[in-house]
């Protein structure tokens, strides 16, 4: 039996081999008993919470941790054989390159992970799925980028001449491009801190308009008039930006103006006619009326009101709806609007008899 045990295969025992072979099978055991009892125990855990930060920690393991101890445990049993220096460097080469495959999958899936819980809070839109599309292709070329840099010196290939060329022609390509690398930028700034999302209607200095579309480079809005107005993302991060779609009440101040004529009793009624007529409608809300000023033919009145939303068309139909109102009333109490006219007086002088 001991001559069995001593007898050698390609430089080891059969002793040895057993020795290998139990190490490989007492290591997958572990990891069994590891995959069937805590990381279901850490599934429950991370399910009862509602955070995602647990979800994360927990996918990392099961996807990437587990392959990693599978591996670890078959690089334990095959380096406790005395293996050739030819096979030897292959096994060292293959766990470099796995082991740098598991960490860049972990870092790739942690980053979409991160990705869909932010955009868990935003709303659900085609146009967000695009850009999460696109983040996620952009971000995951970036990662595999730094992490093949990273792999091929480690594994002994000299790339310090092609990263210092990299270099040096990446900044002439950046100087080159430096308007369309501000624009992305830009475009960054807007995906993350939303000032305008799709369908809101914003102004930009004189243009106004409904964003269409959100490029890398160029922002696209479709004007009242019906042209379509490009914007390049540097220009809107530069500019101030009104969003009328995320306003919540629209403020509405109007003016209006009877004749000097008036009696006094009638245009002290004439604010609480305006406030009751407000009043009446439907998602207004009246705030203030007063007789603000003497004018070169009319006593000026001032009103504001709050219309809730941000619909303008339906702005529109609360004012017409008041200014119909404000005309029924003051006609039947016999208030005139005032309107540019000029009153002459006229002196007739008799002439020296």
């Amino acid at each position: 039996m001991q001559d069995i045990f001593n007898y050698s295969i390609f430089g080891n025992t059969i002793y040895t081999y057993m020795v290998s072979l139990g190490i490989f099978i007492g290591g997958i055991f572990i990891v069994f008993i590891f995959k069937k009892y805590i990381l279901s125990l850490l599934k429950k855990w991370a399910n009862s919470t509602d955070t995602t930060i647990d979800d994360l920690f927990v996918k990392a393991i099961q996807k990437s941790l587990i392959p990693v101890f599978y591996f670890g445990v078959f690089y334990v049993s095959i380096k406790s054989l005395i293996l050739s220096p030819d096979f030897e460097k292959g096994i060292n080469i293959a766990a470099t390159i796995l082991i740098t495959f598991l960490v860049v999958k972990t870092i790739v899936s942690a980053v979409n992970l991160l990705l869909q819980s932010y955009f868990k809070k935003a709303e659900d839109t085609v146009q967000r799925k695009k850009q999460l599309r696109g983040l996620r292709g952009l971000f995951t070329f970036i990662i595999w980028a730094i992490a093949l840099v990273f792999l091929l010196d480690n594994l002994g290939i000299k790339i310090t001449a092609v990263v210092a060329g990299l270099g040096i022609g990446g900044i002439a390509v950046a100087l080159a491009a430096q308007a369309v690398l501000g624009d992305l930028f830009s475009y960054f700034v807007i995906f993350f801190d939303k000032p305008f999302e799709v369908g809101d209607f914003i102004i930009v200095g004189e243009k106004l308009g409904v964003v269409e579309n959100i490029g890398i480079k160029t922002t696209r809005i479709r004007a009242l008039g019906g042209e379509q107005l490009v914007f390049s993302n540097t220009d809107l991060t530069s500019s101030r930006v009104h969003n009328y779609k995320k306003m919540e009440r629209r403020r509405v101040v109007f003016k209006l103006g009877v004749i000097y004529q008036t009696p006094y009793d009638k245009l002290k009624t004439i604010p609480q006619i305006v406030k009751d007529i407000i009043d009446e409608q439907e998602d207004a809300a009246f705030d203030r009326g007063h007789f603000a000023s003497y004018g070169d033919f009319s006593l000026n009145f001032e009103f504001v009101y709050y219309v809730t939303g941000a619909d303008y068309n339906k702005y529109m139909d609360i004012q017409q709806a008041i200014n119909l109102s404000i005309f029924e009333a003051f006609e039947k109490e016999g208030i005139e609007f005032a309107y540019p006219s000029q009153t002459l007086f006229v002196n007739r002088v008799n002439p020296e008899k």
